[in-house]
């Protein structure tokens, strides 16, 4: 499978496990949410595209800040969870459609965001069609949670790499938090946008054994597995983590915004 037909495969299967993606996806601390407003020049009532949306980690921060929301995610499950979550936000909608097909009729907007979900957007549409809905000076939000080593990382955190080896498991561990620098957009973002701001922010989440399971079980790396490699992969770690105790886990990430401009259109 190329590239896009695994992206394709991949980025709907989150919806199976809707719950559980709710309950242990981290959220960035306000803080960051405050900055992300800030930068972007937002204001209450600022109308806003939220790019996958998922069970509305972001757009809740974001509604709660007054703009004027409209959320699309592809997952049946997950945007209803989203809705269930923003129903006390008027102004706060959750449409059920990729991005890709959607096609609105009341552009354009004040600002585009994504937050841990642009990688999964057709590479020729991730630029191009959010620049079409777009104001002129319209911005470009692009937010991602990078996992990280943890600062005061123990044992486990070293041993449980050789679960992810015997699985064949992709990837790299993760960096300590200080290696982790800012995103920039790419060169393909230049036509249509100008970086305008870079923002990182480290943070931890504390999990219980089982919702450091749960939230392994909703990574995208573990559902590239296939069914039996995955279960294997879960299991060891379950067996790792009950030989400690099953100990609660500090979790650590970097928090990564990054504002574009529109650029004027020729």
């Amino acid at each position: 499978m190329d590239d896009n037909g695994q992206r394709h495969a991949l980025r709907t299967v989150f919806d199976a496990t809707a719950e559980k993606y709710e309950r242990t996806r981290p959220v960035f601390p306000p803080r960051l949410f405050d900055d992300l407003v800030k930068c972007s020049g937002l204001t209450a009532g600022d109308r806003v595209v939220e790019i996958g949306c998922g069970t509305g980690q972001a757009t809740v921060p974001l509604a709660e800040r007054g703009l004027d929301i409209t959320a699309v995610d592809p997952g049946a499950e997950l945007a209803a969870i989203a809705r269930r979550r923003l129903a006390k936000f008027a102004a706060a909608r959750v449409l059920t459609t990729s991005f890709e097909d959607w096609n609105p009729r009341d552009a354009p907007f004040d600002a585009v965001v994504a937050v841990n979900s642009l990688h999964w957007i057709d590479p020729l549409r991730r630029y191009a069609k959010p620049s079409e809905l777009l104001r002129e000076g319209g911005a470009m939000i692009v937010g991602s949670c990078r996992w990280a080593r943890p600062v005061d990382a123990d044992r486990f955190w070293t041993d449980v790499q050789e679960d992810y080896r015997a699985v064949g498991y992709t990837g790299e561990p993760p960096l300590p938090p200080e290696q982790i620098g800012p995103w920039h957009f790419p060169a393909e973002a230049g036509p249509f946008f100008e970086e305008t701001a870079c923002l990182r922010h480290p943070f931890t989440v504390r999990y219980s054994a089982e919702d450091y399971l749960a939230i392994l079980a909703t990574q995208s790396g573990t559902y590239a597995l296939g069914a039996a490699r995955s279960a294997e992969f879960l299991s060891r770690v379950r067996d790792r983590l009950e030989s400690l105790g099953s100990p609660e886990l500090t979790v650590s990430f970097v928090g990564q915004v990054t504002v574009g401009r529109r650029r004027t259109r020729p």
